[in-house]
């Protein structure tokens, strides 16, 4: 299960982050022990197994601080590669589980 794939990663905090996932990160205050906590109780929204550059999926969960991170990450290799973090906010995203309008 992908889930608990990323789930043990995220324990073993065997993670790497992207220069783009770090610039969302800056720029949405999110801090990796943010992610690391969102990431180990994670429910996977959207899998993406044949993307062009290798299967990844989204991921969302609530941080240690009650708030709520999507997560695009791979889901093959040794580590997990966060590809990039964001809150879900209208209008992409109605609810963090429903797509707005348009999306």
């Amino acid at each position: 299960m992908i889930e608990d794939h990323i789930r043990g990663l995220a324990a073993e905090r065997a993670v790497r982050l992207t220069l783009h996932a770090q610039q969302e990160m800056i720029e949405d205050d999110v801090a990796v022990s943010e992610i690391l906590s969102c990431l180990k109780e994670c429910t996977v929204l959207e899998n993406y197994p044949d993307h062009k550059r290798g299967a990844c999926c989204l991921v969302g969960g609530r941080t240690i601080k009650e708030r709520f991170l999507y997560v695009v990450c791979t889901t093959t290799g040794p580590d997990l590669i966060i590809i990039t973090v964001y809150e879900p906010k209208p209008p992409k995203w109605k609810t963090p589980f429903e797509r707005g309008p348009g999306s």
